[in-house]
């Protein structure tokens, strides 16, 4: 089975399960021609069934299908057939030979089967594998019928008839719109019981998430070079009288104790004083004291 067509049947039988309850084991009614045209093409009649519809299925066959192979049994191979078809669930119509001499036609008796109180509905859920078109034709019209036949040694199954995928969709519609209205409703009543909780005060105020703006973007962190830290206490300074009162009370304090000078570590650099005077000539001598004196 190319894989095209296998992923369309296994979407279609998943639609039937969805929509009309089909469920595996699959319970597949099965005709008398379709029973003879599987062994005429070599094919494992229950094998295609499964491949097709992608799961189990239970072959089904009727009272009247049954007499149409016992007719046949004069034609060759038909008698393999027969005990072949034993094997299968009976699915009895309630058409018995005192009743009807003659078996019904295929037609008749499956749609006796599938729809016995006449009300166009697929009740217990049967795949329908027939040869013949009037069958097919006729469970196009029943809702909910998934139909299958070969063609060419290949199991074929066919589309979704119209009447059931019209029905199929009007049930979307309907569980879509219902589930609208509930979900307005919850919503609705929801929106009501915050509104009594926000009277009653019981709801605490929650702090609104504000909308991120878009705009330029900032430098990369990472290439940015950091600042550096400031001192965390405040700077000390001193005036020129202060430092000058310190430098004093660290001298006396030396010369009372006679150990090494402490100044050094808080004596500043001493800047160097110009001299006074040209540039080109000799700096003025201090008298002595002695001249002075004299």
């Amino acid at each position: 089975m190319r894989g095209k067509r296998s992923k369309q049947y296994r979407k279609l039988m998943q639609q039937y399960g969805q929509s009309f309850g089909f469920r595996e084991p699959y319970q597949v009614l099965l005709d008398a021609d379709i029973i003879k045209d599987a062994d005429r093409f070599k094919m494992d009649l229950i094998g295609g069934l499964e491949r097709t519809l992608h799961g189990q299925v239970k072959p089904m066959i009727t009272q009247c299908s049954m007499r149409h192979l016992y007719a046949a049994a004069k034609e060759p191979g038909v008698s393999f057939l027969i005990d072949k078809a034993k094997t299968y669930e009976r699915r009895r119509c309630d058409h018995r030979p005192e009743d009807y001499p003659e078996p019904l036609s295929t037609k008749d008796c499956l749609a006796s089967v599938v729809d016995a109180k006449g009300s166009k509905t697929n009740k217990h859920r049967y795949v329908v594998a027939s040869q013949e078109l009037e069958v097919r034709k006729f469970m196009r019209g029943l809702l909910g019928v998934p139909l299958c036949y070969i063609n060419r040694s290949v199991m074929i199954m066919e589309p979704m008839a119209g009447a059931t995928a019209e029905n199929r969709e009007k049930e979307e519609r309907g569980k879509f719109r219902a589930g609208l209205k509930r979900g307005s409703g919850s919503l609705k009543r929801k929106r009501e019981d915050e509104d009594v909780k926000d009277e009653s005060g019981v709801q605490e105020d929650m702090p609104k998430r504000k909308k991120a703006v878009k705009g330029p973007k900032g430098p990369n962190p990472l290439a940015v070079k950091k600042s550096k830290k400031k001192p965390e206490g405040p700077a000390t300074t001193f005036t020129e009288a202060e430092s000058k009162d310190l430098k004093t009370e660290v001298l006396k304090l030396e010369q009372a104790d006679g150990s090494e000078p402490i100044l050094a570590s808080i004596k500043g650099k001493r800047k160097r004083k110009h001299k006074s005077g040209d540039s080109g000539g000799a700096a003025p001598v201090k008298p002595d004291m002695a001249d002075e004196d004299g």
